[in-house]
This record gives C-alpha cells, structure tokens and sequence, in this order.
C-alpha cells in the first residue's frame, strides 16, 4: 500500500454521516475499483507478514507459499489451511479433524483487538484503529469469522439467525420447496450448479440437494426463532456453525436464492419493471451479464476462489430480505465509513451490522452499548 493511498483513505469529509453505499457511483469506476474478494489478498513466498507489517498475520514460509500458490485466504490459522488442503486433496470430509471449531471466534474486546491486530504506525493502520474507536462507541466486542471465502454469508447469516424473532415470510411460502425444480425447468444451465466438493450431471440429483438445502435452512430458521431468547439463540448459532456439514448446506441454500433473485431482478428489466440500480450494475459487468454467467462465473466460485464482491452483498441483501450495515473501517471519516446494503430498505427489513477492514473478510461487532454515539 502506498502512503499516498493511505492519505487517501484517511482524508475527512465535512459531514460524518452514515452514507448510501458506493452503488450510485459511476458504473465505469465501479468496475475498475472494485474490491477483490477475499481470496485474492495474497502473500509472497517468503512473506512471515502482510499488509505493509500493519496486520500481523502468523504465518511461516512454507504456510505464505501454499496461499500463494492455492489462492487461499490470508484470514486463517495453520490449522484451517492445512484441513482445507486435505479435504481439497481427498473431497471429502476428513475424520482425522474434529468438527468442533468455531465458525465464529467468540467475543474478545474491540479495542484490545484493535490494538493486538494493528501494532503499525503507517497512516493506514492508524486510519482502522480510528474506525474501531468509532465503532467501540456502539459496539463492545468482536467476533473473529472464519476467512474461507464464505465469511461475507457465514458473518450475515449467523447475524439473521442468532436475532431471529419471528421466521421469514419468504420462508413460509409454500412454493419456496418447488423452486429448483421450476427454475431447473426453465433454465438447463442451472444444471451446472456447483455442489461443495462435487459436481453433478444429474438433474434429479441436484434438484434434490438443492431442495434439502432449502428445507434445512427453514427448520433451523424456525428453531432459532421458537427461542425465547438471545441467549438460547446465540448458543444454538455456535453449536450450528460447528457443523460443517449443516453449515454448508445453509450456504448452498442462500447461494441458490441469491441466483433466484437475481433471475427475478434480470427478467423484470428486461420486461421494463422498475428495478434497484445495483441490479443494472450486478448485469453490467462483463463476467455477469445474464444470470448464467453470474452463476457460472461468480455464484459457483464463491467460497472456492472468490468471496462476495460489493454490488453482490446487495444481491444477498434482497435475496434475505434483511438490511445489511457494514462498518467499512478503512473509510474512515468518509462518507462510506457506514455503508448500507441496499442504501434503500424495507422498513420491515430486519437490520445485521458486519465490520470490514477491506471489503474482503468481514467480521461481527457484538454486545451494543448502551449508550451509543456512532
């Protein structure tokens, strides 16, 4: 990073006010600018730090060449990266590693986080320990979330769930459990879904694994909002998230309806509907300009060699129906510093607040204060 980018970032504004997200801004800047995803932050062969030895990332020699080489996340122990490269190698789950790690660290102080994390005197990192000091004003904790290119659905999901209070109307339809086989129907490049772990030529087969999906995320959103309370919820949300095989099925299943959604959205342009902005701009790209594409290129790489870029955790947003708030820490002091997903909500939307130090690996702040400044 250079100084001058640093400055950049830094730079003041003269209102502090929670902003609309970055969507409205030129189409042609969005695509030069947009932030990578999460795998795509890398480290040299004989890189021990990342980040200009701001972030302190632990990692010896022969670790920093595997990610290089393999594109992994930089967000990760030695722990995760070794179980993944097994798991990539045999592609299936391994029984020599337990299935009892957190998918979301629990609670540590904000500021002792801050400041363990970032030790560095660049203006950069003094730029995110200001954006954490904001955000302690409302937040107190940090949860660390897992780093495997899924962390931008892992951190909204465990959100949406963990405050469930009542279980979704798009959830209740009786229709939800027929839509593979009518999209399926209707589109045969959907065929070319991809599993975790697997690919299948099978219409039957994926029709029902993508069914299963769907009704495992509605039994366990039902169950975490027959808890009377948070704290029964939040316990639940730990075990569920130590369960790969669920967990992964429930990602799989938000995946599925974020391509829904997106078909929706594609043919209601088409036919002249009035549709959000970041709609045109999820079609504009020249990787994503029909659904097909969106799936092949973008839907099927997630959580293999890519996270969610920005005009995606719009889509995410509405296929949810939840308002996602992101503390964007490296925009500081500008108007993105709090960035909304979409920038118009439902009222009825309920709301989950994730925190970023580059639009690449997201976290969650926990405990709200009780009196709040930001």
């Amino acid at each position: 990073m250079s100084t001058d980018k640093d400055e950049l970032l830094c730079t003041p504004v003269d209102n502090g006010k929670a902003a609309p997200a970055a969507v409205m801004e030129d189409e042609n800047k969005l695509a030069k600018q947009r932030p990578q995803p999460e795998s795509r932050a890398r480290a040299g062969p004989c890189s021990a730090t990342v980040a200009d030895n701001t972030k302190r990332f632990k990692l010896s020699n022969v670790q920093a060449q595997s990610i290089q080489e393999r594109e992994e996340d930089l967000y990760r122990d030695a722990d995760e990266i070794e179980r993944e490269k097994v798991l990539l190698e045999s592609g299936t789950d391994s029984p020599d590693f337990p299935e009892n790690k957190l998918s979301v660290e629990p609670e540590v102080d904000i500021m002792d986080y801050s400041q363990e994390e970032w030790r560095g005197n660049t203006s950069y990192a003094e730029c995110i320990r200001k954006g954490y000091e904001a955000v302690s004003h409302k937040f107190i904790s940090i949860r660390r979330v897992r780093g495997d290119n899924y962390c931008a659905l892992r951190a909204t999901l465990f959100q949406a769930l963990s405050q469930a209070a009542q279980l979704p109307q798009w959830l209740q339809k009786e229709d939800l459990m027929l839509l593979p086989e009518k999209l399926m129907v209707k589109y045969e490049w959907i065929t070319q879904w991809r599993l975790r772990h697997m690919w299948t030529s099978k219409v039957e087969s994926l029709m029902d694994e993508i069914k299963d999906c769907l009704m495992l995320l509605k039994r366990k959103w039902k169950n975490m909002s027959d808890m009377k309370t948070f704290v029964e919820r939040q316990a639940a949300c730990d075990e569920l998230f130590r369960s790969e095989e669920e967990e992964y099925k429930l990602y799989e299943a938000v995946k599925f309806l974020m391509l829904s959604t997106a078909i929706k959205l594609y043919e209601d342009s088409e036919k002249g509907k009035e549709v959000p902005v970041f709609s045109w701009l999820l079609f504009a790209r020249d990787t994503s300009s029909n659904p097909s594409q969106l799936m092949v290129n973008h839907l099927n790489q997630l959580g293999y060699t890519g996270g969610l870029e920005q005009v995606e955790m719009f889509l995410l947003a509405y296929a949810l129906q939840h308002t996602i708030q992101v503390y964007r820490l490296y925009k500081y002091r500008t108007e993105e510093f709090i960035t909304l997903y979409p920038n118009d909500p439902e009222e009825t939307w309920p709301l989950v607040t994730l925190i970023t130090e580059d639009d690449r690996h997201y976290n969650i702040p926990a405990r709200m204060c009780e009196e709040t400044s930001v």
